[in-house]
């Protein structure tokens, strides 16, 4: 799923290693993106953050997902129940959860020194949310391609050629 760990200058002289998966997309905003599902009615992308975030803000202590403002009929996903699918999609109901548009925040990222907000990368409509993150933000930080997986969503606007494929986001990680 990831390639093996990658090395990038940071600040005069500075590396840190980390990991980048090879069958994502990238933000800008060092999101991935895994296209679960493409077709277009029934269209699931999941969101999680990329390990390069870990590398240039420091350890990730706190993960606040966006909660849908009618959560009604809206699950969001903690695995501790015995029953449990054996993939990682969240239990969903496609009547329910947000509209996020590019200005909304999808999610607060807090790291020892900082507090980042991130923007959804694309109009879309929740379906899911990992809670396990929220209550364990190691998991963003040790498992961050896997089970660190932020938000499941329902893109309105998908162009997968507006964002950085593996290759390209090494590229761009190297320039900023």
């Amino acid at each position: 799923m990831s390639r093996p760990p990658g090395w990038i200058a940071m600040n005069a002289g500075e590396f840190f290693e980390f990991s980048i998966a090879h069958d994502r997309k990238y933000s800008l905003d060092h999101l991935w993106l895994q296209l679960l599902d493409d077709k277009e009615e029934e269209m699931t992308v999941k969101i999680g953050i990329s390990e390069f975030i870990r590398a240039e803000y420091g350890e990730i202590v706190r993960v606040v997902l966006t909660k849908p403002e009618d959560d009604s009929e809206f699950q969001i996903e903690i695995e501790d129940s015995e029953d449990e699918d054996e993939d990682d999609t969240p239990r969903k109901n496609t009547n329910s959860g947000d509209e996020l548009d590019v200005d909304d925040i999808l999610m607060t990222i807090r790291t020892v020194d900082e507090m980042l907000l991130i923007n959804a990368p694309f109009p879309c409509k929740i379906l899911g949310l990992n809670g396990d993150v929220e209550d364990n933000p190691d998991l963003v930080n040790e498992e961050a391609y896997g089970d660190g997986w932020c938000v499941m969503v329902r893109p309105h606007d998908w162009d997968e050629d507006m964002f950085l494929n593996e290759q390209e986001y090494i590229e761009y990680l190297n320039e900023v």
